[in-house]
């Protein structure tokens, strides 16, 4: 019969034990129970004897302290569970689906059955690594395929969701510290992101893409939001009672966004920041046009007009697809011979053109709705260069025409 080792405060914390089984079991006071006044007893378990001293006199000093935190039994899966259910209010409703999916996509096949307490920042590294490499598998009929990596910017993205559900553990005093810390305080490194190259249109591909669009049913739309420089989401949310034709102004305070089973809703924009914008002349009178265009069409539809306050829809009236849209803008500015530009590319020329037809930084970072102007300095600093260099040789210009002659 195995004979059991009992040692009494080890280490002066509390006592240990070996078990049957052969591992050590060490027992603590974590406190009293309200309810009965009574000590409220906890263990915790190791391979060795030493092992489990060690982790004794952590936990006395930790009790000592006032810093000491009970090990959580939540796995990871369930804390996801509980993080996306009970701590995204106010979020938007999109943002939840999202965070939902990384949930369901990668954090829960890999670290899922992880007991939160035992996260450690090595293991989400590898996690990480993981799901960046490529890898074979085989489809229901047998076929093998291979899987491409997840981009670092999804990567990225993951890791976000991830370090922000863990911090909201440590918040509820789950674990002491965030595991999936990254950067000079954190252990966890992340993939270099790659910037992506702006395809911007310069004023013969402009002239090129307005002949194209011509007489296109979404005409008015590509031309909006090339001039305006808004999201995609904000123009096909864009609302009759948002502009302004007194004032000549367009108020861009919600976005179209598209969640489960294609269901629609107005959310505000990205940043939760609104925005005021005073467009071109041109523009109005293209948004004037785009009015007359639907009630054209509300007048042929008859009974069949779908009732909205839209700016842009079909000829039914009913709202327009974001992935519609952007397959539709893809054939027509393919044609023009520019095929890697993105309908998001829109805003960049905007931007651009903006920029260099002189207007200031601050008022083009306003009528984008970017956070500072140092996000749009930096966005945007090709075009920047190009303007430093244009004062420079128009205060060259100054200076010769003030200069004394001797």
């Amino acid at each position: 019969m195995h004979k059991k080792k009992i040692t009494r405060n080890a280490a002066g914390a509390g006592s240990i034990r070996q078990r049957p089984d052969g591992k050590w079991e060490g027992r603590y006071t974590a406190g009293m129970n309200p309810g009965t006044g009574r000590q409220v007893q906890k263990s915790i378990y190791g391979v060795t004897q030493r092992e489990v001293v060690n982790k004794l006199t952590a936990i006395k000093a930790g009790i000592n302290a006032g810093t000491f935190i009970e090990p959580s039994k939540l796995t990871v899966s369930a804390w996801l569970d509980i993080w996306t259910s009970e701590y995204l209010g106010g979020v938007k409703a999109r943002t939840v689906e999202n965070y939902k999916c990384v949930c369901k996509n990668h954090l829960k096949p890999n670290i899922g059955a992880v007991k939160l307490s035992e996260l450690s920042p090595h293991m989400i590294q590898t996690m990480m690594n993981r799901l960046q490499k490529e890898y074979i598998y085989k489809d229901k009929n047998g076929k093998e395929k291979i899987k491409k990596g997840l981009s670092a910017k999804t990567i990225k993205n993951t890791h976000g969701v991830l370090h922000a559900t863990l911090q909201q553990a440590v918040i509820n005093e789950y674990i002491q510290k965030n595991p999936a810390d990254s950067g000079k305080k954190g252990k966890v490194k992340l993939p270099h992101i790659e910037q992506k190259e702006m395809q911007v249109l310069d004023e013969d591909a402009i002239t090129a893409f307005l002949d194209a669009v011509h007489g296109h049913e979404w005409e008015n739309l590509f031309t909006v939001t090339l001039f305006t420089g808004a999201r995609q989401a904000e123009i096909l949310g864009l609302t009759w009672g948002r502009i302004d034709f007194e004032r000549g102004t367009i108020l861009i305070d919600r976005q179209l966004e598209r969640g489960k089973r294609d269901s629609i809703g107005l959310e505000t924009p990205k940043n939760d920041k609104s925005r005021r914008i005073t467009p071109a002349p041109f523009v109005m009178a293209t948004l004037k046009a785009q009015r007359r265009q639907q009630l054209e069409w509300r007048l042929l539809a008859g009974p069949a007009w779908v009732k909205s306050d839209y700016v842009f829809t079909n000829e039914l009236g009913q709202t327009l697809v974001h992935g519609t849209v952007s397959k539709g803008f893809k054939r027509i500015i393919t044609k023009t011979g520019f095929p890697e530009t993105r309908f998001h590319d829109l805003r960049h020329s905007y931007a651009t053109a903006a920029l260099s037809s002189g207007d200031d930084v601050k008022t083009v970072q306003e009528n984008l709705g970017h956070h500072d102007p140092g996000f749009t300095l930096r966005q945007y600093g090709h075009v920047t260069e190009k303007m430093k260099k244009e004062s420079a040789a128009r205060m060259e210009r100054f200076i010769e025409s003030v200069k004394r002659t001797s």
